[in-house]
């Protein structure tokens, strides 16, 4: 295989596409929980049935059944966002009333995590030389101690 490949990329980004049930639910999510921004719609009757959303250099797409789905959404989906600073995003989205479970450490990285209205498990991770398996309270008490 040419390495040409890797020194001129032609693929710029992978872009998760998820089916949603209710479209104003998940933006309310993702804009005004997670904090994500608009950036491409298709409204064919007025209303967005499909769109892109952007965080820092991360996009979703999202897309409205039209008909009610003959599977579960979100099980067994998993996507990571890889950030300068988990913890900052926690505590953003916990200001915005969001319920994320409790930040841990896991494989030398902070863990976020949240689960969307359709069911899809949303993480955001960054770097930390934290033990494994901290949780954010127990390093909150220690940091405060010391």
């Amino acid at each position: 295989m040419s390495n040409d490949t890797n020194q001129n990329p032609n693929v710029k980004q992978a872009v998760p596409f998820f089916w949603v049930l209710n479209m104003e639910k998940s933006l309310i999510f993702y804009m005004d929980g997670l904090g994500f921004e608009l950036k491409n719609k298709w409204e064919p009757n007025g209303k967005i049935v499909w769109c892109s959303l952007q965080l820092g250099k991360a996009s979703i797409m999202l897309q409205e059944y039209s008909q009610t789905p003959k599977v579960k959404l979100g099980e067994g989906v998993s996507v990571y966002f890889m950030c300068e600073d988990a913890l900052t995003i926690y505590n953003q989205i916990m200001e915005r009333g969001l319920m994320p479970l409790e930040p841990v450490v896991g494989n030398n990285l902070w863990v976020v995590e949240i689960t969307d209205p359709n069911g899809y498990s949303i993480h955001f991770e960054s770097p930390t030389d934290v033990p494994e398996d901290t949780l954010y309270s127990e390093w909150l008490m220690a940091n405060k101690e010391s």
